[in-house]
């Protein structure tokens, strides 16, 4: 390992690795949330059934637990972790650019104002921008995350394999749709990556700086947690909507050309999951959802602090 000062040498590349690494034990930690939640947004989708897809025909809804539980009884418990591989893939080049990309804004002349302060209507462009931009390039990764935390459900239906791993889905998606084919369903990827920085990143540095400003509590791990927390919650709330629509459209079965059989765009498969499953249908999946944000976001945010600290770059 490189020495402190050699690492303070190159901030942008450290900063980016800082953040690959947290992201890295969040995802591993939380993966199987993640999962569920993937499988619960599936649950009685109604375009799947119109076209005859829903295996036996008739949905068995189950909550969380019981998605949980049925996972490992009937596909065993490694299972929980299908496509975890494509998912920290994913989350180095997501957290590792979204993070920079924000630092960046942050820390420039446009960003801070004349007092040195970062206005939270700042942090909220800031989040939205990098968000954007960290999940345009990691859209690949996620569709082949989705389709892989599908297989073992498409198994007990009968079905054949769509995936055999990581590099097979890679090359059947691009053989199939072209490098384009690899982008399938980036809009509302993007869209909900946006909402979820707005209330990840937005929440996090202004809970944090608000904490070392106005209360007794230091830069330490009792702020971080309880800003963690907060930027959890809201991430959840904001995201799980978008979130939804990403797993539906990545998810559905394609014609020869790549395109779509069930949705034709994020507004198509928005329409149709509140006109036939109600607005509630939008948040299938939160409690995992939240579940997975809440500890995901406060092992992220208390790791990347620490890692920060080690490698000798100041607290975010």
């Amino acid at each position: 390992m490189a020495p402190v000062q050699e690492i303070s040498q190159w901030p942008k590349v450290s900063k980016f690795c800082v953040s690959a690494c947290a992201a890295t034990i969040a995802e591993l930690v939380t993966f199987p949330l993640d999962l569920t939640k993937t499988r619960l947004q599936i649950q009685g989708e109604t375009a799947q059934q119109k076209l005859g897809k829903s295996g036996s025909g008739k949905t068995v809804y189950r909550g969380m637990l019981r998605t949980a539980v049925g996972i490992v009884q009937e596909e065993g418990p490694l299972k929980l972790w299908q496509g975890a591989t494509p998912a920290i893939f994913r989350h180095i080049v997501y957290s590792g650019g979204r993070m920079l990309a924000y630092e960046q804004f942050r820390d420039s002349p446009l960003g801070r104002s004349k007092d040195g302060s970062f206005p939270v209507w700042k942090a909220a462009v800031g989040g939205v921008v990098s968000g954007a931009l960290g999940q345009f390039l990691a859209s690949p990764t996620d569709l082949v995350k989705v389709q892989m935390q599908m297989e073992g459900r498409r198994r007990l239906e009968g079905k054949p394999p769509r995936v055999y791993g990581v590099y097979h889905a890679f090359v059947k998606i691009a053989s199939e749709g072209g490098i384009r084919g690899l982008w399938a369903g980036w809009v509302p990827n993007v869209q909900r990556a946006a909402l979820v920085n707005l209330g990840d990143l937005t929440t996090y540095d202004s809970v944090k700086h608000f904490l070392l400003k106005n209360t007794s509590i230091k830069d330490n791990c009792l702020c971080h947690g309880l800003a963690s927390t907060c930027s959890g919650l809201v991430a959840a709330i904001m995201g799980t909507p978008a979130d939804v629509v990403k797993t539906r459209i990545m998810n559905q079965p394609r014609d020869s050309n790549g395109r779509g059989l069930l949705y034709k765009s994020s507004i198509d498969c928005l329409v149709q999951a509140i006109k036939k499953e109600g607005f509630l249908s939008l948040y299938k999946g939160f409690v995992p959802t939240w579940l997975r944000m809440a500890p995901w976001s406060m092992t992220f945010w208390l790791s990347f602090e620490q890692i920060r600290r080690a490698v000798g770059i100041s607290s975010f």
